[in-house]
């Protein structure tokens, strides 16, 4: 019996890595891409929803493509320093224009709809703020049933980047992925605990450059970009954060995986933002949440680059 492909919506803030997970997605004969859609994160939601019809036109992806949340749910947005993606979110090469215009619905509604219409249970894969998936939850809770896993970037048991104790996306908007981690849906969680190990160094690069197609000739120079930032930080290669999420799907055994119940702290002055893990099954609570701890980072990036070689038989 053939495998049917995954339907799933790509909802993120692209940015260098949510762009590059997008891409291995879209290459992937493992899922039917159904939607993209935009969320304020790296870049204002505006910026994102312009970028992900750039890349959609890069990788020949034609679905539809929404524009959603501007703001997080309840607190003031952090503003994200342009130093690590750019001004425009997305800096780096020329990427080209969008083919089609942004779908008349908003993220929210074409989720919705999608998931509702939908004959097998889709998969979100959240590599931003967690808001436009929230929000989904909030204003359409009956469309809980037919989502089979949330499958996000965010997050980190053992520590945070944006606090000591706080990952970016997860501390844009603390109550969004608060409603997500309570919802009951399950959750492959790609956090920094295994996203700071998912590297690709100069030597992947140059293997990515010498494939010669045309979007691995963007993608090398998006992780050129993303390197030189990283490299100022003492970094040896530059963090492939949210294809972590997408290759979970696809690829689990490259990583190591643990069940865990997780809570999102919302309220402390020192740790908001933070995704509190009960490694040790203290609580006795039912785990909500699969944690990515740890990754093979040659057979990762093995996978990564024999996906963007598929665009070369297009």
């Amino acid at each position: 019996m053939l495998k049917k492909p995954i339907p799933v919506i790509l909802d993120g803030d692209p940015g260098h890595d949510d762009a590059i997970g997008w891409v291995v997605a879209n290459a992937s004969e493992d899922f039917n891409i159904l939607a993209i859609t935009a969320v304020n994160g790296n870049c204002s939601t505006a910026k994102a929803a312009y970028n992900s019809l750039r890349i959609a036109a890069l990788i020949g992806y034609d679905g539809p493509v929404a524009k959603g949340q501007d703001n997080p749910l309840y607190v003031e947005s952090l503003k994200a320093p342009t130093n690590v993606h750019g001004e425009s979110g997305l800096d780096g090469p020329a990427l080209p224009e969008p083919k089609h215009p942004l779908d008349n619905l908003s993220a929210v509604e074409l989720m919705s709809k999608l998931i509702s219409e939908s004959n097998e249970k889709v998969v979100i894969i959240a590599t931003g703020p967690l808001t436009n998936v929230a929000a989904l939850l909030l204003t359409h809770p009956e469309v809980k049933e037919n989502i089979a896993h949330i499958s996000i970037m965010g997050g980190g048991i053992q520590f945070g980047n944006w606090t000591p104790a706080a990952e970016f996306n997860i501390l844009i908007d603390p109550e969004a992925a608060d409603i997500v981690f309570k919802s009951g849906i399950h959750i492959f969680m790609a956090g920094l605990d295994v996203t700071e190990k998912a590297l690709v160094c100069q030597p992947d690069v140059q293997r990515i450059k010498e494939i010669g197609n045309p979007v691995s000739e963007i993608v090398w120079k998006w992780l050129d970009f993303f390197y030189q930032f990283h490299h100022k930080l003492g970094y040896p290669g530059a963090p492939l954060h949210d294809l972590c999420a997408v290759m979970v799907l696809i690829h689990p055994e490259v990583f190591t995986l643990k069940d865990m119940y997780v809570e999102v702290e919302t309220a402390s002055d020192y740790s908001k933002g933070t995704t509190v893990g009960d490694y040790y099954g203290i609580t006795g609570k039912k785990p909500n949440c699969t944690c990515l701890m740890d990754v093979n980072r040659e057979q990762f990036i093995d996978y990564m680059i024999k996906y963007i070689e598929k665009y070369s038989e297009v």
